[in-house]
């Protein structure tokens, strides 16, 4: 059989393989590639205040590397920051099942509501480091003390969005379940819960970066151990690339925790979203 020439090789549309500078602008514009265009610009940044420099406190990236690790095989590090993440994983379990809960069932009653808003709103408004004293005084400086710290800092933002995540459900999603004659358990964990979870993961997110600064601030205030021990004793030596070191390894840490919790929301809470 014959085919005629304008048969042959008919260029599909939208299927043009990209050449050399299509994928390099693609490469250019994708957010991994951006991301790490940001992380550089701010080390060099960091690099290049150091040396100026614009503090005699302040050391250079690269002195800082060299220091963190120096700790990090020293073993030094890992162990602070193994004790300062017991009361942040008991303090944010505690938040992510009770503060979600509570705001779930404030966003389902008015009278929950009207109980629990104002207690929350004022929790997030008052300067919780203030409160520490208090705290100390009240469970001394163990463990217990800590995780209450980390509870106090993160829970007022968990439960506020995850409030307002079910409380701003769409209606319309509402009422069609309504029209399929579901029952309010249905309703409630098939159509209002998978609608409000982008909000109420947002809210576990910023819970736990509240939880990991309330468990430095427990170890800075309360008792120096974990990294608060680290931080406080290289100041007070003037060792300030391993003081910037256990900084920036705290930021680290928070950052991976975080990304895995988005991970997990995409994962087992969002499946139609995975391969975006």
């Amino acid at each position: 059989m014959t085919m005629r020439a304008d048969q042959i090789a008919t260029p599909i549309p939208g299927a043009e393989v990209p050449g050399i500078g299509g994928r390099l602008k693609q490469l250019a514009v994708h957010p991994y590639s951006l991301r790490l265009v940001s992380i550089f610009v701010v080390l060099a940044g960091w690099e290049i205040a150091g040396r100026v420099p614009v503090s005699p406190s302040f050391p250079t990236f690269l002195d800082t590397l060299a220091a963190t690790a120096g700790m990090i095989l020293d073993g030094s590090l890992p162990t602070g920051l193994s004790i300062t993440l017991v009361p942040l994983v008991i303090g944010f379990g505690i938040c992510a099942v009770l503060g979600v809960a509570t705001g779930v069932a404030m966003g389902l009653s008015p009278r929950v509501e009207w109980l629990g808003v104002p207690i929350f709103i004022v929790l997030q408004a008052a300067p919780l480091a203030a409160l520490v004293p208090l705290i100390i005084m009240a469970y001394g400086i163990g463990l217990t003390n800590k995780v209450l710290i980390v509870c106090i800092m993160a829970m007022p933002v968990i439960v506020l969005n995850s409030f307002k995540a079910v409380r701003n459900a769409p209606a319309s999603l509402i009422e069609m379940g309504r029209s399929f004659l579901g029952s309010q358990r249905q309703l409630i964990f098939k159509v209002i819960l998978p609608a409000a979870a982008p909000v109420i993961f947002a809210g576990l997110r910023l819970g736990l970066a509240s939880g990991f600064v309330g468990a430095v601030l427990a170890e800075l205030l309360v008792t120096p151990t974990g990294v608060g021990d680290i931080i406080t004793y290289n100041q007070s030596i003037a060792e300030y690339p391993k003081m910037y070191g256990a900084i920036a390894a705290v930021i680290v840490v928070s950052v991976v925790f975080i990304e895995a919790l988005e991970w997990a929301e995409f994962r087992f809470f969002r499946p139609e979203q995975r391969g975006e």
